[in-house]
């Protein structure tokens, strides 16, 4: 398979699995807007949503990532500007995932 249709194919495939994890991240946001600290720490306490907010936080930096890189591809005609923003795009990506979901951990 072509890196291109591959890339479009994941990005296609990760934006679909989006959509339910940004409904259960809407629908549960609705719900810890007018929760005080405790009943935030319980929800963040609980294994499932522990899962649930790492696959989200997971997917949208792919997603994000994914996009970008499109962008920095379409836009940045240099190709060592452009090596050196998706490197440092992914880098990000990666140190910020890594963050949450070990934030997450803890709690």
């Amino acid at each position: 398979m072509i890196k291109a249709t591959r890339k479009w194919l994941i990005i296609k495939i990760s934006s679909g699995l989006l959509i339910p994890f940004m409904t259960w991240f809407i629908i549960n946001c609705v719900y810890l807007f007018n929760a005080n600290n405790s009943q935030l720490i319980d929800f963040l306490s609980n294994a499932l949503n522990k899962i649930i907010f790492s696959s989200f936080i997971l997917l949208t930096f792919i997603f994000f990532t994914l996009t970008i890189t499109e962008v920095f591809e379409d836009y940045i005609t240099d190709i060592r500007f452009k090596n050196a923003a998706n490197r440092i795009l992914v880098l990000f990506s990666i140190v910020m995932t890594l963050s949450i979901v070990i934030f997450l951990i803890k709690i």
